[in-house]
């Protein structure tokens, strides 16, 4: 259980302090799915830059350089490898081709161990399962929409994903956890957080007035490709493999989950600050609800938990 969150101001029309204020209002909101760590990337003087910290994002503050147009961040809550050790944290950096990007993931891949040893993946000592997905993005050669659809079929388990490449061009592949994106046409921007609760609370932090706002929807199995200059681009990848999307009826299906699974263990641990018990949330387990389902119910409305 983690937590993405960032903006893109490709038309440049928000100011420096913009941007870093509205970036820092994100992250506070965003440490409801995560405070273990704390992690940016952008692009600055014609270099990507990553910038993290294990810390809270309360105790952390990130200069945005002027010239950084696109912010991508993560709030991580600890499910695989330590936040003491910063290499575990997010985001990842790698290198496809001559394209260096930044990975960021929300989600637990449950092949990681399988896919280094099928594909005989370098030894790394980053201990988090996500940079699988780094390491298969580099075997690719290119960084393309191909690439991250060959990706997104191979691994398992659950996942968004948000990439920036050095070229200020921002992707999301939207597997089976949420994801909520506003574009903002006055200005020409977009701001987006893992959840729709968590994106309305950062703007609302931030006192920003960014005019109207639309939501643009990403579906489980799409990339979203945003480029400086660029229309939306979207493409698809196989989502079969994947847990059915959240939501989708019928409610109480009968899916099997492993006591031990590190993500219901998170889903536990959070859940105790909004006042549910472990077994409260076993309980919800045992009807066929989903841990995915479980931490949205966290972040509902009264009107929406009695509809449970």
């Amino acid at each position: 259980m983690c937590c993405l969150f960032g903006l893109l101001d490709h038309r440049q029309a928000l100011t420096r302090r913009q941007r870093e204020r509205l970036t820092a209002s994100l992250s506070l909101a965003a440490q409801a799915r995560g405070t273990d760590a704390t992690g940016l990337a952008y692009c600055s003087g014609g270099s990507l830059r990553i910038c993290k910290e294990p810390l809270p994002a309360r105790a952390v503050h990130f200069r945005i350089p002027r010239d950084a147009w696109v912010v991508m961040g993560h709030t991580r809550m600890t499910t695989q490898g330590s936040a003491g050790r910063n290499r575990n944290n997010h985001p990842f950096m790698g290198r496809s081709g001559e394209t260096r990007f930044a990975l960021a993931h929300n989600g637990v891949l449950s092949n990681d161990k399988a896919l280094r040893r099928t594909f005989r993946l370098p030894e790394t000592s980053i201990e988090t399962d996500s940079y699988a997905a780094v390491q298969l993005l580099e075997r690719q050669g290119a960084l393309t929409p191909s690439a991250l659809r060959t990706m997104a079929e191979t691994v398992e388990g659950s996942f968004v994903f948000t990439v920036l490449d050095e070229e200020n061009r921002f992707y999301v592949v939207k597997g089976d956890n949420p994801f909520c994106l506003y574009c903002f046409p006055r200005k020409g921007c977009y701001v987006y957080a893992s959840t729709a609760a968590i994106l309305e609370e950062g703007l609302r932090r931030s006192r920003l007035d960014l005019g109207p706002r639309q939501e643009v929807p990403v579906k489980c199995g799409e990339i979203l490709c945003l480029a400086p200059g660029e229309a939306v681009s979207r493409s698809l990848f196989d989502d079969s493999h994947l847990m059915p999307p959240l939501f989708s009826a019928p409610w109480r299906r009968s899916r099997p989950f492993r006591e031990a699974d590190p993500y219901l263990e998170a889903v536990k641990s959070v859940g105790a600050a909004f006042g549910y018990t472990e077994a409260d949330i076993d309980g919800l387990v045992r009807q066929g609800i989903s841990p995915m389902e479980i931490e949205e119910l966290f972040y509902c409305s009264d009107w929406e938990r009695r509809c449970f």
